[in-house]
């Protein structure tokens, strides 16, 4: 493991810019939960277990349409984790070692919760893949706005897992408002924010092409392998090294290593 870890070490030393990739793993040291499996998720919320739904159920439109105060619970219960929640001190750490970087750096992350905004990550640095639980849109697409929460709150009943009266409303017709978040099965997801974010992360790719760069994953895992095959695709583009770092699932099949850690141990050892 050592040298793996002065491997990893001497890239992130000698690049000039740096991508960082995160999954839910990212935020366990935040306290932030990670569920692997239904009975992970049931375990979080056994209210959801005697109602019969599992989390790909719960994490879907269709909650809002059949039943906006459970869609509204999941989602509120959510939303108050994260803005209670403080980012772990690795986040800290990151960011001082990405600052650094001549060429600046980018994060990529399917996370929702805005950690990375709250750690003080600028917004023009981050694509949040799957949309961000800080922000709403219409449910049934009346307009292609987004529009940040702002103030609003959701109320939610502890023992059943409800939202209280009044759910969020759309700014334009008054009807539901829902998180700018892809779900499952979801085909009205408005994705301009994301979209707008993608642009801003290719115009600093493209500057990258003779730079030295090092792609520092974390906490991503194969079940969603959205953000472990974009490491895998932008380091083979870039001819970057890819740091991998995965307590269960730390396997790397090209240039780079595997880290079995979490997020802030492996930081600690990377950036100390």
């Amino acid at each position: 493991m050592k040298m793996k870890l002065d491997k990893a070490r001497d890239w992130l030393c000698d690049a000039e810019a740096v991508l960082i990739t995160a999954g839910a793993g990212m935020g366990v040291d935040s306290g932030l939960p990670d569920f692997r499996g239904n009975q992970g998720f049931w375990n979080a919320y056994p209210a959801y277990k005697s109602l019969g739904f599992n989390f790909v159920e719960m994490a879907s439109p269709d909650r809002f349409r059949d039943a906006p105060e459970l869609g509204w619970g999941f989602y509120g219960h959510r939303l108050d984790l994260y803005q209670k929640t403080i980012p772990h001190a690795g986040f800290a750490k990151l960011l001082s070692y990405a600052e650094s970087k001549p060429h600046g750096y980018g994060v990529f992350t399917s996370n929702v919760d805005g950690q990375f905004q709250m750690a003080g990550f600028s917004e023009e640095h981050i694509v949040e893949r799957h949309g961000s639980i800080h922000h709403l849109q219409c449910l049934e697409g009346c307009t292609e706005a987004i529009w940040a929460l702002g103030d609003i709150r959701v109320e939610v009943c502890a023992d059943t897992m409800r939202a209280q009266a009044p759910l969020p409303a759309c700014r334009s017709c008054g009807g539901l408002a829902r998180p700018n978040i892809l779900m499952f099965g979801d085909w009205n997801w408005i994705a301009q924010r994301t979209i707008e974010q993608e642009k801003r992360f290719h115009q600093w790719m493209n500057g990258l092409l003779e730079v030295p760069v090092v792609v520092v994953e974390f906490g991503a895992g194969t079940s969603v392998p959205t953000v472990r095959r974009f490491s895998e695709h932008t380091a083979s583009s870039l001819s970057a090294p890819l740091v991998r770092v995965n307590p269960r699932e730390p396997e790397v099949l090209s240039l780079g290593v595997g880290l079995p850690y979490g997020a802030l141990e492996a930081v600690d050892r990377l950036l100390n």
